[in-house]
């Protein structure tokens, strides 16, 4: 059995499909079927919407907040690898001075 390729949803795809959930009284393996998306996907959809709306558990990040953590994370990771480079290039150079001034 082959594996079929990973799709990507729109903002608007998933809230579409979220709103189905919400209006049909379908359960989420019935719409998931329906629509051919996958049911954790759709249920962690419904999950999300739940948690950006203020109707989820207390402490759970909404997607505004995932999105600047991931940027955050990322910008963090540049700026080691900024910091690694400089603390490298520094040593270089101070080697480089200590050699050439004896």
């Amino acid at each position: 059995m082959s594996r079929r390729a990973r799709r990507v949803f729109t903002k608007e795809e998933k809230a579409d499909a979220v709103g189905l959930v919400r209006r049909s009284g379908l359960s989420i393996a019935q719409i998931a079927r329906d629509l051919d998306i996958g049911e954790n996907s759709l249920r962690s959809w419904v999950k999300q919407a739940d948690i950006d709306e203020g109707r989820g558990p207390e402490g759970e990040l909404t997607t505004t907040e995932r999105e600047e953590l991931r940027r955050l994370r990322r910008e963090n990771r540049h700026l080691q690898m900024e910091r690694d480079f400089l603390r490298k290039t520094a040593a270089y150079f101070a080697k480089d001075t200590t050699t050439h001034t004896k």
